[in-house]
């Protein structure tokens, strides 16, 4: 009988952390789906890759369309998604509600910009070609 005690006891240790570890695994695998079929259009999510994004449609079984940017739409496979974020919150100016009084001499007057550099948005600096010498 103490024959059979160690290799018993032995085969314990190794079993009881496999089975721990399935079940959290498994746990973990329907969490990930329940977050997957609750998304809907609107949600901010993150995904597996760190890109944040808006959920812009979510009519198709395998995929999902985030967006990234105004008006920039790309489609990601729903198992992308890592989580749902919280939307971004505008920080707002502390205003003082004490102080009623505006001093005019401290209010800064517009500053006008002529026309023609208004319309102008600058766009992406791209840096010149790297020349390598030859030998």
């Amino acid at each position: 009988m103490e024959q059979l005690f160690l290799p018993l006891l032995l085969m314990l240790v190794v079993a009881i952390p496999l089975v721990m570890g399935t079940r959290k695994q498994k746990r973990a695998a329907q969490e990930q789906q329940k977050l997957q079929s609750s998304l809907s259009e609107g949600d901010r999510v993150m995904t597996t890759s760190g890109l944040y994004g808006t959920v812009a449609d979510t009519t198709s079984d395998t995929t999902i369309d985030i967006e990234i940017a105004p008006g920039v739409v790309t489609t990601w496979l729903r198992q992308a998604v890592r989580e749902k974020v919280a939307p971004e919150v505008a920080d707002e100016i502390d205003n003082d509600s004490d102080d009623d009084t505006v001093d005019t001499e401290t209010v800064a007057e517009p500053v006008e910009t002529p026309k023609a550099e208004a319309d102008e948005k600058p766009g992406p600096q791209i840096a010149p070609p790297l020349e390598h010498e030859k030998k």
